[in-house]
């Protein structure tokens, strides 16, 4: 079970997909690009984070018990799926608050099958989810700002 969470949880197409399904019932497309957004920043920046911090993977310290899933080859903290689950499941609830448990749920499932599947350590997805929920919000914070920013044209 926990296999499956931690392919759902690649590179965020599950977060991207609920957006899609979401934008288009509600004629909301800017959730769409809020989560692809979140998305993309969680990637990049814990991508940069793992290369900067260097941290061995539990596979890698511990050749036992093999992962069950493909253990991929940069660092492990912080937890990319982590990352990218909560940044983007915090986005949502943004636009669906009463739906934020169910979010959160799912977000904490992928976040925690990496653990499961034995390719990061717990300190990995929990550093993963601060991360993801920081960048959802400076993301929140930032585009409200933009939006604020913005001259006001009058018609006539």
């Amino acid at each position: 079970m926990f296999e499956g969470f931690s392919w759902l949880g690649t590179q965020g197409f599950v977060w991207l997909a609920i957006a899609a399904v979401l934008a288009v019932l509600w004629r909301r497309p800017w959730l769409f690009f809020d989560v692809a957004l979140a998305d993309v920043a969680g990637q990049l920046i814990s991508l940069g984070l793992k290369q900067g911090i260097g941290r061995e993977r539990p596979n890698v310290a511990y050749p036992e018990p093999r992962p069950l899933v493909h253990a991929p080859h940069d660092g492990s903290f912080p937890s990319g799926h982590a990352t990218v689950s909560f940044a983007c499941a915090t986005v949502l609830s943004f636009y669906a608050p009463r739906a934020a448990p169910a979010f959160y749920l799912l977000a904490a499932a992928i976040a925690w099958s990496r653990v499961y599947v034995g390719v990061h350590y717990p300190l990995d997805v929990l550093g993963g989810a601060a991360l993801g929920l920081g960048i959802a919000i400076a993301l929140r914070w930032l585009t409200a700002t933009l939006r604020r920013s913005r001259p006001v044209t009058r018609a006539g």
